[in-house]
């Protein structure tokens, strides 16, 4: 099914370059795994169970490592709503709705599809923001699903978690294995540890490029569906404010997971760094939704709810 959200062809053709771009990476990572390992099985096994686990049980891994449960409507009736109405104006599947027990204001969506989709936002997010801005959250969470972008960057990172398991691997095998090591098992060694290390950094690169253009095509579909950027806008400067507050230390666990939240939980704006961060600048983000937001002739300014 279709939903209203705003389509937009170029995330639609980025999302498909690097799917095609790390499929080719795939097959020749695979390829010199087996050449390498000199066992298909072995390869073929890890690979698969790994792909099985990380597509179907994404939603679950995520909201475990997040603290996220389901909740129904009578015990966060508001939050139920909004998802209700944005999901009737958008003509989509109600997903999931999950709450996370963190203090760290933020919003995520995962799921393979829109018909298995979870958006969990955190207590700290729901405690924080305005009705206006909660939804204008929301939108973006559920314009991610809608666009199937959840899906493709959960299927696109899976070469990067193999490439790093077979780090891990071969190191704790040689490391625990026994037997003779020769010169030719070092060479075997060295050369898994380079094929691994070149995979992981090419699809970290293809993967981060992806993300940040799925945030902004989010901000847009998510704009455009409530005609309300500057709620938007508020919310974005509201939380990373907060999240820069919080102590480092209490973001790192969140950290790995950056490329699934609203707002990164890096706790400041990136410098040079931000060309592998997993999303844009909040002076991008907030950018663009004021040209939408003189675009649609909002009365507010961007950065206040309207």
């Amino acid at each position: 099914m279709q939903s209203r959200f705003r389509s937009d062809r170029r995330l639609t053709v980025r999302m498909g370059l690097t799917l095609f771009l790390l499929g080719l990476l795939y097959v020749g990572f695979v390829a010199a795994l087996i050449v390498l390992l000199k066992s298909w099985v072995l390869v073929a096994v890890l690979v698969a169970a790994m792909f099985v686990a990380q597509f179907w049980f994404s939603d679950r891994i995520a909201m475990f490592a997040m603290r996220g449960r389901v909740v129904e409507r009578e015990e966060y009736p508001e939050l139920h709503a909004v998802v209700d109405r944005l999901c009737a104006i958008a003509d989509m599947p109600k997903p999931v709705v999950a709450v996370s027990a963190m203090d760290m204001p933020n919003a995520f969506a995962t799921g393979r599809n829109p018909d298995h989709a979870v958006v969990c936002v955190t207590t700290g997010l729901l405690r924080r923001l305005e009705p206006a801005e909660l939804e204008g959250v929301l939108a973006h969470e559920l314009s991610h699903v809608a666009h199937k972008d959840v899906a493709v960057i959960t299927v696109a990172s899976f070469l990067g978690v193999i490439a790093g398991l077979i780090v891990r691997f071969a190191f704790y095998s040689q490391v625990f294995g026994g037997g003779r090591r020769d010169q030719n098992t070092a060479a075997v060694f060295a050369a898994v540890i380079g094929v691994s290390v070149a995979v992981y950094a090419l699809s970290f690169l293809l993967i981060r490029a992806l993300s940040r253009y799925r945030e902004l095509a989010a901000d847009r579909a998510a704009a455009h569906l409530t005609g309300r950027p500057s709620a938007l806008a508020s919310a974005l400067t509201k939380v990373s404010g907060d999240i820069a507050r919080i102590p480092t230390e209490d973001l790192r666990t969140a950290q790995a997971f950056n490329a699934f939240y609203f707002t990164p939980a890096t706790g400041r704006d990136p410098g040079i760094e931000r060309f592998f961060s997993t999303h844009p600048t909040l002076g991008q983000r907030l950018e663009q939704l004021g040209r939408i937001s003189a675009e649609l002739g909002e009365a507010a300014t961007p950065g206040k709810a309207g």
